[in-house]
């Protein structure tokens, strides 16, 4: 007698026409894009995009972050299968996601890098897609911001996640993890009396005006009170998020470029995070994953995680009737 057949999980990711629902493909196997989306370069129509930026030229430390996007994709398929923790549900079932692969520049013409970031992001946002970025140097927010508020006709508020405010000066013609927020600002691209910045503790020469959060108080303050201090300050305008890991203690992301001690914890940060739902999101991004200096994925997995609280917090609102939009 012939033994009998066994059923064999389908992985519905793989069916045609398939955009939404997670995938059933084991956690250790597959092709890696983020969460086991469709990948499409054009966007395949996607209301999310998630895309990556491997850029590590402006770093001014330790070099790494061009394979963050692959390392944050890799470590993100262990998220996939199960309800989202804490949202109890599974975000594609409402959004419809896919990876755009990579932005695509010459790493030998530094200066040519800003535009070529900033012309395949509004390509993306000329498709209607809503753009999640995996980093990659924290310089990348400038461009993105660029072509984010040029999509929206104005600025945004900024929400960063930072052990720096990245301020230091620049004439406009750098290509800098250290500066972005320098050029951002004098660019009109964030409102600065709508911004904040959260988990600093280095010094810098100006603030622009910007609210800051110290890590320090920030902790003492605890994620509510902190939510509530982001939510104040942003109020009902457009936003963008950017989270830099080093806002992380490096005891829960050492792969970066330029780690400081007295970090945020993950959880506190995804306590702060899931609050945030109420604001206007226009796009986030997660940079400064670093791999050659990582252990364990524990900083890739940090960034994937983060990534994947940011689209929970769009499907909840698109749940709630909100438009998913740049």
């Amino acid at each position: 007698m012939a033994a009998p057949s066994l059923p064999r999980p389908v992985d519905r990711a793989l069916e045609p026409g398939f955009r939404h629902g997670q995938s059933t493909e084991p956690n250790y196997s597959g092709v890696t894009s983020f969460l086991r989306r469709r990948y499409a370069r054009d966007g395949g129509g996607a209301q999310v995009v998630v895309w990556g930026v491997p850029l590590d030229v402006a770093v001014s430390n330790r070099p790494g972050t061009r394979f963050g996007p692959r390392a944050i994709r890799a470590a993100s398929s262990i998220l996939d299968g199960d309800p989202f923790f804490p949202f109890g549900f599974d975000p594609f079932a409402t959004l419809d996601v896919a990876d755009g692969g990579d932005c695509v520049f010459d790493y030998g013409l530094p200066a040519g890098i800003p535009e070529a970031i900033a012309s395949q992001a509004a390509a993306h946002y000329g498709r209607g897609a809503h753009l999640v970025t995996l980093g990659g140097d924290h310089f990348l927010t400038y461009p993105v911001l660029r072509a984010l508020t040029a999509r929206l006709g104005g600025p945004v508020a900024l929400v960063q996640f930072d052990a720096h405010q990245d301020t230091w000066d620049d004439a406009g013609d750098r290509v800098d993890h250290g500066t972005m927020i320098t050029r951002a600002v004098k660019d009109g691209l964030i409102r600065v009396d709508r911004s904040i910045q959260v988990g600093i503790r280095t010094h810098a020469p100006q603030t622009y005006g910007i609210d800051i959060v110290d890590a320090l108080t920030a902790g003492e303050m605890g994620p509510a009170a902190l939510a509530r201090r982001i939510t104040e300050r942003v109020g009902d305008v457009p936003v963008y998020l950017s989270f830099d890991i080093d806002a992380l203690d490096p005891a829960f992301a050492p792969g970066t470029g330029t780690p400081v001690c007295g970090g945020l914890s993950t959880r506190e940060v995804i306590c702060c995070l899931r609050r945030l739902g109420g604001l206007d999101l226009k796009g986030f991004d997660v940079v400064e994953v670093s791999p050659p200096y990582d252990h364990a994925e524990i900083t890739a997995l940090a960034g994937a995680t983060l990534a994947s609280v940011y689209l929970c917090l769009l499907a909840d609102r698109a749940q709630r009737g909100h438009a998913v939009s740049p």
